[in-house]
């Protein structure tokens, strides 16, 4: 069997703002580098070393520095989203909960997720469970479940 490492990859138009999102949202993931002492962001560095813009990385990565998770990339890209992902993240918050815990669990997830900038497509109560279909600040689809 071959070993290989896998990275999950979004399209994006700030990465910034897609990778601060995601990076919030799941906890454990972090930047592999930090940002220099004395500056609050790779692009304000950027600027004191004179780097001009169409010369600067156009791309953040988040690495789980917790658990053994893929490292996520967010790359920019000049068109914008244009339909429904055919592949969406599920953040499972509610394992082995049923009924009303699992609905008061996933919507308080909901919650926190709505403070950091994502967005309600819609609530799903079907047979096999209650889920919430959500959008990050870019409109990518993902599940909390």
């Amino acid at each position: 069997m071959t070993a290989f490492d896998l990275h999950v990859v979004f399209d994006c138009a700030d990465p910034d703002r897609v990778a601060e999102f995601w990076r919030e949202a799941l906890g454990g993931y972090d930047y592999p580098m930090q940002v220099p002492d004395g500056f609050s962001s790779w692009p304000e560095w950027a600027d004191a070393q004179g780097i001009p813009e169409e010369q600067r990385p156009t791309g953040r990565t988040l690495v789980d520095k917790v658990r053994d998770r893929p490292d996520i990339f967010f790359l920019k890209v000049p068109e914008p989203k244009a339909g429904k992902n055919r592949l969406h993240l599920d953040i499972k918050v509610a394992p082995g909960l049923g009924g009303d815990s699992r609905r008061v669990k996933v919507e308080e997830e909901g919650e926190r997720l709505i403070g950091l900038g994502a967005t309600v497509a819609r609530r799903v109560d079907e047979p096999d469970g209650f889920h919430l279909v959500m959008q990050d600040p870019e409109g990518n689809e993902f599940c909390v479940a």
